[in-house]
């Protein structure tokens, strides 16, 4: 997968950056960090231009963040209040959904782009949770700057390294990745435990 990206890439410039990354943020399996560190070696050599290739990746990730976003809002309540009652999902638990989006969640749209996994559901449950379009558009917009700049940086700096380094990198993500989905677990099960003792 990762070399028919590349050749893409390679052929079609700023068009296939553009609808690949599209396409991975809605949910498609492409690579996307390897994509925009690709992207970024690219520029170091001289094969694209970095303000060209920062526009079409930053346009890319705010499109397909959009596309979810919207998909969510409108598909997903609809969805919800029709097949709700069947996962348990009444009127109080979707507002506590949009309660949390109101606390917190609006930075899981902006940090969830470095986790993966993650950035493909946090604007669908943000369309789901109703979260008002100025807010999605603030941390979701926001995140997409940092996370294609920060990608594209580390491609260009790192050079010919950029592919060694990028896939230590993935290791890294996944184990903490995995770490981090074992706390929440344990953090729900003992809330839960909690809960039916008082």
């Amino acid at each position: 997968m990762e070399q028919r990206v590349f050749l893409w890439i390679s052929q079609n410039g700023y068009p296939a950056i553009f609808s690949l990354l599209v396409l991975g943020i809605v949910g498609l399996p492409v690579p996307d960090e390897t994509l925009l560190t690709f992207t970024g070696y690219l520029i170091y050599r001289g094969h694209l231009h970095p303000g060209w290739a920062f526009l079409a990746a930053f346009g890319g990730s705010a499109c397909g963040i959009t596309v979810s976003y919207t998909l969510g809002r409108t598909f997903g309540i609809a969805l919800i209040h029709r097949y709700g009652r069947y996962l348990h999902l009444d009127e109080a638990r979707i507002q506590q959904a949009h309660n949390w989006f109101e606390r917190a969640g609006r930075w899981a749209l902006t940090f969830g782009y470095f986790i993966p996994g993650v950035r493909h559901f946090t604007a669908y449950a943000a369309g789901m949770s109703d979260l008002e379009p100025h807010w999605f558009a603030l941390f979701a917009y926001s995140g997409a700057l940092v996370w294609a700049t920060t990608f594209l940086s580390l491609g260009y700096f790192l050079g010919e390294q950029w592919e060694t380094v990028v896939r230590q990198l993935h290791r890294h993500v996944l184990r903490a990745t995995a770490a981090a989905a074992v706390l929440i677990l344990l953090y729900w099960v003992w809330r839960r435990w909690r809960g039916r003792r008082s």
